[in-house]
């Protein structure tokens, strides 16, 4: 029986096939780190508790989020079992987190890939109360990623995404929106509001549980970054900072990109949502999530355009390439002038989206 998450649909029966196949393995994604080990995150807790480790504010955040989330008309969270965290890693300097290269929820597996923040080659976490906030982060990040409205259907007999939340993708591959430009401080991305919404939530409830639980911000430089970042306080000075970590080149990628994802995602969200939502930020911002979970734009489309006029959706964000005729041989038929697009927000190398594309 194939697993569906709570907002999913499959048509044609092949297409539910392959991805049920897809659903039963996650080899193909731990693979692509053989030198990590990667645990189910219910054998990773109890682990950490048996030796010691308390991991409350982990599981009390998933409960602040259940709840929340529900608001938002999610019905079921992300189960534990489908996350595998990594650790143990053979690999000397290995360091995870958040912004480990190459993790995230990953759709046609319906699997999250996390790594254990800090250095990787133990299985218990170096500073275990901020691995635990940032579990947190990319858990209940993760979580709206796999409720978000997501429609399958078949082509050569194969699963194709064509809505993932309020984006939608044409069988011939084209997007509704393009890519934002390279340094962009702006955003008419869907990939990019979807992403943003979805971080700015996790990231509001991990604040809330390093308050509740009383977590000072460390005192080192990488560390201090990180906490920052879990619980969304990065300041414009530490979006823009270049850091360099002595004797370690991975934690010096790690600074990057999390520096990179921040202005990249985060700070473009937050510039989108005071360009047109000025003094109605936290309205909008439900209003996204609420449409990224159920799909269906039409009350938030109403509340734009009360705002910035009829067709204020289609007009922000639908690319004109979008219904571009389809050639005949295969494909999508494009202007030769058209100045080629990516789908997401440059990256650094070996970084990938949260969300599988």
């Amino acid at each position: 029986m194939t697993q569906l998450a709570p907002n999913e649909s499959v048509t044609g029966a092949e297409a539910m096939v392959a991805l049920t196949a897809m659903r039963a393995d996650a080899s193909s994604l731990t693979g692509r780190h053989p030198a990590h080990v990667f645990r189910p995150l219910p054998e990773i807790l109890a682990g950490w508790e048996a030796n010691g480790i308390g991991t409350m504010p982990f599981r009390v955040g998933v409960d602040i989020a259940t709840h929340r989330y529900a608001g938002y008309g999610l019905a079921k969270m992300l189960p534990l079992e489908r996350v595998l965290v990594g650790c143990e890693s053979s690999r000397a300097g290995a360091f995870g987190g958040f912004h480990h290269p190459d993790q995230g929820y990953r759709h046609f597996q319906m699997v999250a890939l996390i790594t254990m923040y800090g250095p990787m080659e133990g299985r218990n976490p170096e500073r275990p109360t901020l691995a635990l906030l940032d579990l947190l982060r990319a858990y209940t990040h993760d979580c709206l990623h796999y409720g978000s409205r997501r429609r399958y259907v078949e082509v050569a007999g194969m699963p194709f995404r064509t809505q993932y939340g309020i984006n939608y993708r044409r069988t011939s591959g084209q997007s509704y929106s393009a890519a934002d430009p390279c340094e962009s401080h702006h955003t008419r991305n869907l990939g990019i509001i979807m992403e943003g919404a979805c971080d700015k939530e996790a990231r509001a409830i991990t604040r809330q549980m390093a308050e509740n639980f009383g977590v000072a911000e460390p005192s080192d430089v990488l560390g201090s970054l990180a906490f920052r970042d879990v619980t969304g306080r990065l300041t414009e000075e530490d979006a823009g900072r270049v850091v360099d970590i002595p004797g370690s080149e991975e934690q010096t990628r790690y600074a990057a990109a999390l520096r990179g994802y921040e202005k990249d995602v985060n700070r473009r969200y937050a510039h989108f949502l005071e360009e047109f939502a000025p003094g109605e930020e936290r309205e909008c911002h439900t209003r996204l999530l609420t449409a990224i979970i159920s799909g269906d734009v039409a009350e938030l489309g109403a509340w734009l355009d009360a705002r910035h006029g009829p067709g204020a959706f289609a007009g922000l964000f639908r690319t004109p390439e979008y219904f571009a005729p389809t050639d005949p041989r295969g494909g999508q038929r494009r202007d030769p002038r058209a100045r080629p697009f990516r789908v997401h927000a440059p990256r650094a190398p070996g970084q990938r989206p949260r969300e599988q594309r």
